[in-house]
């Protein structure tokens, strides 16, 4: 049985960077209330969208819910940088910890969401012993970072993923919401949400689509949202 209640939450790097917080009042004129962060090292992943200076001056203007991704490769900075702003979830990236646990505990201690984040070719055989421990399985779809190379596709198994960690996290009764990430689509949408997704990290191919405004897309998001929950999936 799938949870009801889907996230959609804006990728902000998919905004316009030049005028941020005309993009997030517009985001909250839509009633959204989560906002997606991604923080790069340049390192981990050939981008840099956001730096830490950046995300500050956001948490200044606006209350909604800051969920960042990190893929860096030196995760407690960043972590303990974000506890600092005061975000109210963590992700980081498995492939880059050596102290998952530790980082995981750090976050949750501070009150905030924690979550592991997993490439696209890392098994789920990862998450064995920290499952119980994550609020949030984020999965992404491509390849981190790689968002703005458009010929970068979404990896053929990303549905089965999602269903199988579905699967396990009803196996072991837990409440833990998986969190999709990358070329999260108006056309895949139906098949994520039906296969167990929970937060739909909207990007440019959904909620930033060219051509429509915020408001039009917002509503075809949502139109797909429940073919998926009302089991319509062709």
């Amino acid at each position: 049985m799938h949870k009801k209640n889907i996230t959609i939450a804006p990728s902000i790097m998919c905004a316009d960077l030049c005028n941020l917080e005309s993009s997030i009042r517009e985001i909250e004129k839509e009633g959204l209330d989560t906002l997606h962060i991604d923080l790069i090292d340049g390192s981990f992943s050939p981008s840099m969208p956001l730096g830490i200076d950046t995300i500050k001056q956001l948490r200044k203007i606006t209350d909604m819910n800051f969920d960042v991704h990190i893929m860096a490769n030196h995760n407690e900075f960043f972590i303990e940088e974000m506890i600092k702003i005061g975000v109210q979830q963590i992700t980081f990236h498995i492939e880059s910890s050596t102290h998952i646990d530790r980082h995981i505990q750090l976050i949750r201690k501070n009150g905030i969401k924690a979550g592991v984040a997993l490439n696209p070719a890392t098994s789920l055989s990862v998450l064995d012993f920290v499952l119980p421990e994550c609020d949030t399985v984020l999965l992404m779809l491509i390849n981190p970072g790689f968002a703005t190379d458009k010929n970068e596709q979404k990896v053929s198994y990303a549905t089965q993923k999602v269903k199988d960690l579905s699967k396990l996290i009803q196996t072991r009764q837990l409440n833990t919401n998986i969190e999709v990430d990358g070329r999260v689509s108006l056309e895949s949408i139906p098949d994520l949400v039906s296969a167990g997704a929970d937060i739909l990290v909207a990007g440019s191919t959904s909620l930033f689509l060219k051509g429509h405004s915020l408001g039009e897309n917002k509503k075809m998001v949502e139109k797909a949202i429940e073919e998926g929950l009302s089991g319509e999936v062709k």
